[in-house]
This record gives structure tokens, C-alpha cells and sequence, in this order.
């Protein structure tokens, strides 16, 4: 008879679930097998459709922890806390751990791989970042010789979806994220996905995974999708780009630039064309050069899927006896990151200003002082009132622009504040 696995799932919602689903129709390799021995979740009684044996659920989380029978423990209800507690105690207590809690490992990274590391346990988090896209294996396995140069990443669906309704339609912002929420794209309190911070504890995970340095959500700068307009999208298309919001990371001199905001990306980009609620990771490699991942990022059934991949992984490695890998996960590569104000990059502005003679002079003297270079420019239309003006600039630092634009939105002939759209070349 093969060995088997016992499996305990911590949280019983949207993935949990459909971890339970796939652990009782069987994930059957040809060496060994896993068996789901117990389910903990507050509420057990609303239907999930699919039937647990009653004796496998529980509303104490605790009996999946100190459960004998349960090898791995896997934690799918998100958040801090409790997440945290019931993951050092199950390594604690000798068992490997599966999360998808993108948040906790942000946040608490260091501590839970520390104490993985002195209990000699394994933590795998594929379905932390990307759902379906396989990219924490990718990086940790089959790009494990490779030394990772920028990656660049479309990390959250429902900023996505919204941003290509308003492309796609000419939706105002408030109106595409209406519609995000009527399709279930979009929480009823959508805050974490539009301000970007979702997508930044992605990246906060991909940055100990491919570049070995340990960040927190504070340390990256962080912008979201609030201030987008319709106009932007079309002036940005008149221009050949198209807005995406951005995660990106870069080894830059000795450090890593690492930041996430809507971003100007080249239409002709294969990030540029990833439409609606999908995902995308694009990696450059020193050797490699660029691969690209593609997928659902969220849902029941992918994220279950990549749940799964790290319990076969994870229970392969347990019967071998081979030494947990969670130790390479630890800061070591004595990278840094770097200051935000030191980036540099080209810049869209949308400037709203009266149209008198010499008001382009004024502010093109103002971003020449502070060493900004106009690429190129789009003014339309005439108006007794105020006008927009549009702007592309080549490269220029991050703090030279904060200065300019705020001495430019302080002239006299400029109404309100200045949009400042950060431009990727890929």
C-alpha cells in the first residue's frame, strides 16, 4: 500500500472549498496519495457544494493543529490574525504549512520562515501570487539558476478588469467599478485592489522569491487606479501606450527599485494586451531573457489548483526525507531597496491650464530647471476657461519631477493638480 498524507484545510470558504472538493475526489499520484482528515472553519453548516463527512469538521481550528493524523496544514482564511497563530503553532508542532495569505507573508514573512527553518518544516505559498500562474515555482525551480534582472506584473484582476472597461467603453472610473462588482470581480468594499495595496504584497512576496530581499508593504512606494480618467486612456493611446497598474522590480547598481502604480506601458507590450480580470508576470533574466505568465489570478478552482501543487510538492519532499528548502527564503542576498525619489523613468502629464499665449512656455521653463526633457506634446481645442495640456517627457528622476510639479501646480495659470502617469519602456 503507498504512504499517504493526511491533510488539515484551516478556512472553509471560496478556495478552502475547492481544496476540499479536489482532496476528496482524489489528487492521485502514482507514489503516494493525500487524504483530507479535517476541515475547520467557523461556519460549517452553509452549504459549499461539496459534502464533508460530518466527523471531518470542526469550528475549532485547533484540532486541525494538533490532529496526529494531519501532516500539513493549510491556512486559507486570510489576514493577520489568527493566520498567524495557527501557522507558527503548526510548525510548532512538526507540520509542513500551505498558505495563499499574500498579506500574512508580506507582513510576517520573516517570522513565520524563521521559525519554519529551526522546526525543520516546509511553507509552500504558490497560490499567494498570480492564482493559476505557477510563477513562485517557476522562479524557485525552473529559474533557480537564473540571476532575475526587472519583472514587471499585471498582479490584480479587478484593477485590470476596470481599466479595460474604461478603455475598451470610455467608462468613467466609478462606473467600470460598478461593473466590476455586478460581475463579482470586485469586493463590495473594493479599497485594497484600487489603491494598489493587493498588488503590492504581491510584489512584497515575488521580491524575497526572485531578488532574496525582505520588504515590507511600507518600505514600497504605492499608488493606485482612483485618479485614472477616460482622458488619460485616450491621450495615452494617442501617444501608443496603454495604462496597466504596475508592479515593478529592477535591479538597479547594487540595489532594487521596486514600486507599484498606474503605469504607461507600449501598446504593442504583451502586458498592454492582457485584458480584463486576467494576470500577467513578465520576467527578464540575465540568461533567459523574457518569459512570460499568464493567467487567472483569483478564483475558487485556480487558486485551489495551485494549493494543490504545493501539497504534492510538499508531500513528496516529506517522504523523501529530503531537507526542507524554506531556508533560501531567508534575506540574504544583502540587496537593498532603493529610494522611490531616485527612479528614473520618462513621465506622461495632463496639465489643466488657461489658454493664454506662453502658459507652455512657463511650465516647459519650470521642468527645464529641474533637468526634464519634453518629448512630446498634445494641446487641443481652444477655451475661454482652462484647457488640457499634455505632456510626454524623456527620462527624469523621480524627485526632480515631485518638484517641478509642484511648483507648476502653484503658477497662476494652472487649475488644479497636475496628472502624473509614470511611463515603462519593457
Amino acid at each position: 500500500m503507498k504512504p499517504c498524507i493526511g491533510i488539515g484545510v484551516i478556512g472553509f470558504g471560496t478556495v478552502g472549498s475547492e481544496v476540499v472538493r479536489l482532496l476528496l475526489e482524489g489528487i492521485e499520484r502514482p507514489d503516494f496519495g493525500l487524504e483530507l482528515k479535517k476541515v475547520a472553519d467557523l461556519d460549517i453548516v452553509t452549504p459549499r457544494g461539496v459534502e464533508v463527512p460530518k466527523e471531518l469538521t470542526t469550528t475549532d481550528a485547533e484540532e486541525v493543529i494538533e490532529s496526529e493524523e494531519v501532516g500539513i496544514v493549510v491556512e486559507l482564511i486570510g489576514g493577520i490574525e489568527p493566520a498567524r497563530t495557527y501557522i507558527l503553532e503548526a510548525i510548532a508542532r512538526g507540520k509542513d504549512v500551505v498558505t495563499a495569505n499574500k498579506a500574512l507573508l508580506a507582513q510576517c514573512g520573516d517570522e513565520i520562515f524563521h521559525a519554519a527553518v529551526e522546526a525543520g518544516v516546509d511553507v509552500g505559498f504558490e497560490a499567494s501570487v498570480g492564482g493559476s500562474m505557477p510563477v513562485i515555482r517557476a522562479l524557485r525551480e525552473g529559474l533557480a539558476g537564473e540571476r532575475i534582472e526587472r519583472l514587471y506584473g499585471i498582479l490584480n484582476g479587478t484593477t485590470n478588469y476596470i481599466l479595460t472597461r474604461m478603455e475598451e467603453e470610455g467608462l468613467p472610473f466609478s462606473e467600470a467599478l460598478r461593473e466590476a462588482q455586478e460581475a463579482g470581480y470586485a469586493e463590495a468594499d473594493p479599497s485594497l485592489d484600487i489603491s494598489g495595496r493587493d498588488a503590492l504584497q504581491k510584489l512584497v512576496v515575488l521580491l524575497r522569491v526572485a531578488f532574496g530581499i525582505s520588504a515590507s508593504p511600507g518600505e514600497v512606494f504605492c499608488e493606485g487606479i482612483e485618479g485614472i480618467t477616460p482622458q488619460d486612456i485616450e491621450y495615452a493611446r494617442e501617444f501608443g501606450y496603454k495604462v496597466k497598474l504596475l508592479a515593478t522590480a529592477k535591479r538597479v547598481g547594487e540595489g532594487i527599485e521596486a514600486r507599484v502604480h498606474p503605469t504607461l506601458v507600449p501598446q504593442k507590450s504583451m502586458l498592454a494586451n492582457v485584458r480584463e480580470e486576467f494576470n500577467a508576470l513578465e520576467l527578464v533574466g540575465e540568461g533567459v531573457g523574457h518569459q512570460l505568465f499568464y493567467g487567472k489570478g483569483a478564483g475558487g478552482r485556480p487558486t485551489a489548483r495551485a494549493v494543490a501543487s504545493d501539497l504534492v510538492s510538499l508531500a513528496s519532499r516529506r517522504l523523501s526525507g529530503a531537507t526542507p528548502r524554506v531556508g533560501e527564503l531567508l534575506d540574504s542576498s544583502g540587496l537593498k531597496l532603493m529610494p522611490v525619489e531616485e527612479a528614473v523613468m520618462p513621465y506622461y502629464f495632463r496639465f489643466l491650464a488657461l489658454d493664454r499665449p506662453g502658459v507652455l512656455a512657463q511650465i516647459a521653463r519650470v521642468l527645464a530647471s529641474e533637468g526634464i526633457s519634453i518629448a512630446s506634446v498634445i494641446q487641443k481645442g481652444r477655451a475661454e476657461e482652462a484647457v488640457p495640456i499634455v505632456m510626454m517627457t524623456h527620462e527624469a528622476r523621480e524627485d526632480a519631477v515631485r518638484r517641478a510639479v509642484a511648483r507648476i501646480d502653484e503658477l497662476e495659470v494652472v487649475r488644479g493638480r497636475t496628472q502624473v502617469i509614470r511611463v515603462e519602456e519593457l
